[in-house]
């Protein structure tokens, strides 16, 4: 428990005590003495739960770029999924171009194109690793 005066000036707890034991005593706080502070007794409660562990009913559903969407052919031929959250599919690309070696040598933020990655790259030679996820958006159905 904490003691608070109404005009937020002081907050103070000499002794702590648990807030899951309502049983202890007021005796054992001490409260700061302002001569004209009125003194009220404020009980914390806390967001957490005893058992935090997730449930059926409380899943999360995913939303955003975490959402399993439908691609196009030309990106199945990649991720070899018909239905694939961005993320995974930019992890999946990633993984699909360093299996092959398509980094450049001299430049490793550049990425050399073989045809199935010409295909969702918009039949470009060359591009750059920032470009990779605004490259494959038009293929999210």
């Amino acid at each position: 428990m904490a003691v608070s005066s109404r005009t937020f000036s002081t907050f103070l707890c000499i002794k702590t005590t648990s807030f899951r034991n309502p049983s202890t005593p007021l005796s054992s706080l001490r409260f700061a003495s302002h001569p004209a502070a009125k003194h009220c007794l404020v009980r914390a409660v806390t967001s957490a739960t005893e058992s935090s562990e997730p449930t059926a009913t409380n899943k999360r559903v995913p939303r955003g770029i975490m959402k399993p969407r439908p691609v196009s052919p030309e990106m199945q031929d990649i991720v070899e999924l018909p239905e694939i959250a961005r993320t995974q599919a930019l992890k999946r690309i990633w993984a699909y171009i360093k299996e092959h070696d398509l980094q450049d040598p001299q430049n490793k933020r550049e990425i050399l194109c073989d045809e199935k990655l010409k295909k969702i790259f918009e039949g470009r030679d060359r591009v750059g690793f920032l470009e990779i996820a605004k490259l494959i958006g038009p293929h999210f159905l």
